[in-house]
């Protein structure tokens, strides 16, 4: 049985998709205000919002605990509406060695995909998948997508 994995989950969204990769590349920082129920904190660490190399925290609750984790923004693609960060601290490497999150938006005419795709090497064989890690991560799109849509 292989510890590494990958998850891959799509979405379609309502709102704008240049909205949603604004919100999640450039501006985490408002989730908070978008989703005080899933995300009550985004810290900078390092580098300004939006930019590669870019260190970032989270104060999030995950599985109905509070978690804090640190992630390093790896690459930004505007023209793709691609953002890609790796998690280099907190509370989810308890149980992976490595995990990456990326967000892409894919715009057809006035259809917006949001793929999420995790990456994650876990740390032995009895750590679950993180399917519920990919469940909140489509629960904050929904949010997202909500608060523009209003």
């Amino acid at each position: 049985m292989s510890l590494k994995g990958k998850l891959v989950s799509e979405i379609n969204i309502k709102c704008d998709g240049d909205v949603f990769h604004e919100i999640f590349g450039h501006k985490p920082h408002h989730m908070s205000s978008i989703c005080p129920d899933k995300i009550q904190n985004v810290y900078i660490h390092e580098g300004e919002w939006g930019t590669v190399g870019s260190v970032n925290s989270w104060n999030f609750t995950h599985d109905g605990k509070e978690k804090v984790v640190k992630e390093i923004v790896e690459e930004i693609d505007e023209e793709k509406k691609l953002i890609k960060k790796k998690i280099i601290e907190g509370d989810l490497l308890e149980d992976y060695k490595s995990l990456y999150i990326s967000a892409h938006v894919e715009t057809k005419g006035e259809n917006n995909l949001v793929t999420w795709i995790m990456e994650y090497e876990k740390k032995n064989a009895n750590v679950a998948d993180p399917h519920t890690l990919m469940e909140l991560a489509l629960n904050l799109t929904k949010d997202v997508e909500a608060h523009h849509i209003k």
